[in-house]
């Protein structure tokens, strides 16, 4: 999208984004509005980047996959997410499956679920969030008993992305009162699965619920320990979802500065364009200066991330939670300086402002980054006291 001051990205991989925005350019952002309208996504769309291969590119090489580099993936997902955060949904949850069974699986899970999730045969989807139960992830109520060989999932999922079309569920259930990850196919016997329709944002992102009822598959479908469900498999998928937000997030203010100069040099009023005023200028400040500031927190993640350093669990936060703080503020700008046409569903601001206000909410809320992000500062704040005291 927009200038990047700093771009680790070498000539290939430059040459690559070219394809991921000539891509958006025809694909997807000519037919994003239309995808809101019905409330669905297009499965040709699906198709163009499963066979490109983008959407499994995070996948092992050895299963068909690409383990493409961090900083890649991120302008792959800023440059979907300027277009239509309900199609960017699709890699994020896809990833939090692949990257489950990838860092979680055993040998004979990998064999059989990645190439298919690699090349987009297989579509996955993560379920966590329950109607009771959201922020407070680690307290699901969903039950898993053991019958023998088999397992038998009791519960509901709510608000499952892409669960209306997913092949594949990683579902956090408790056994034994141990939150622990299930892979369950989607024609599983006593899987309900109900379309969410009219939510605020991310309106094509085909949205589920799910209900097991009594739901049985065999005890090889467990995806690592019991009680890992959680703290290791959830934390896993989380990470890589809030990595694809906080850049798709980035993507998302990007398009809302494009369109919001673009009008604002066109546009006069009182005999000058609203470019030359500054009530306007500054808007059009705050938004390049954020776009610039979380562009930069994404960069710092992806590096840590490209180093496997533990850090970078932390320092994705923090950039989900400033990116997505970010976009909030530029749509709502955006809308502002469009006035009735950025109020008007025809266009794209409209509903970017919808789906920046899901970004806030989606892979842990602010509120939760934010206590996330302050128990982090104070322990270590707390480490380097001590060290300087000695």
């Amino acid at each position: 999208m927009g200038n990047r001051v700093f771009d680790p990205l070498d000539d290939g991989q430059k040459a690559v984004v070219d394809q991921f925005r000539d891509f958006v350019r025809i694909n997807v952002r000519p037919n994003a509005v239309a995808w809101d309208e019905s409330q669905t996504m297009d499965r040709g769309v699906i198709a163009e980047l499963a066979g490109k291969g983008w959407l499994g590119a995070l996948a092992p090489r050895e299963y068909g996959g690409q383990d493409m580099d961090p900083f890649l993936w991120g302008a792959f997902c800023e440059e979907i997410g300027s277009a239509s955060s309900s199609l960017l949904g699709l890699p994020t949850v896809h990833g939090m499956a692949i990257q489950s069974v990838a860092r979680w699986g055993t040998s004979e899970q990998k064999t059989r679920l990645l190439p298919g999730l690699a090349s987009g045969q297989t579509l996955g989807a993560f379920a966590l969030t329950e109607p009771e139960v959201g922020s407070d992830a680690g307290s699901i109520q969903c039950q898993a008993v053991q019958s023998g060989t088999n397992i038998r999932i009791n519960g509901q999922k709510q608000w499952i992305t892409y669960g209306q079309i997913a092949d594949l569920f990683v579902v956090v259930a408790r056994l034994e009162d141990k939150p622990t990850a299930f892979l369950v196919p989607r024609n599983t016997s006593g899987l309900q699965i109900r379309p969410v329709k009219d939510m605020l944002g991310f309106r094509a992102a085909e949205l589920a619920d799910l209900q097991f009822d009594d739901c049985e598959v065999p005890i090889e479908c467990m995806l690592g320990q019991p009680g890992f469900g959680f703290s290791h498999v959830a934390g896993t998928a989380l990470d890589h979802g809030r990595f694809c937000i906080a850049w798709g997030c980035v993507g998302l203010a990007e398009g809302c500065l494009q369109i919001a100069m673009q009008h604002s040099l066109e546009r006069k009023q009182f005999g000058k364009t609203l470019s030359e005023h500054q009530l306007i200028q500054q808007m059009l400040a705050n938004m390049l200066v954020g776009n610039r500031a979380a562009r930069g927190l994404c960069l710092q993640a992806a590096d840590l991330k490209q180093k496997q350093d533990p850090q970078v669990i932390m320092e994705t936060s923090i950039a989900k939670y400033f990116a997505s703080q970010h976009a909030a503020s530029a749509s709502r700008d955006a809308v502002q300086i469009l006035g009735g046409l950025g109020c008007s569903s025809s266009g794209h601001v409209e509903r970017f402002f919808r789906d920046a206000k899901v970004m806030e909410i989606i892979e842990g809320s602010n509120q939760i980054q934010q206590i996330i992000i302050s128990r982090h500062a104070t322990m270590q704040y707390r480490k380097n006291s001590r060290a300087n005291v000695k």
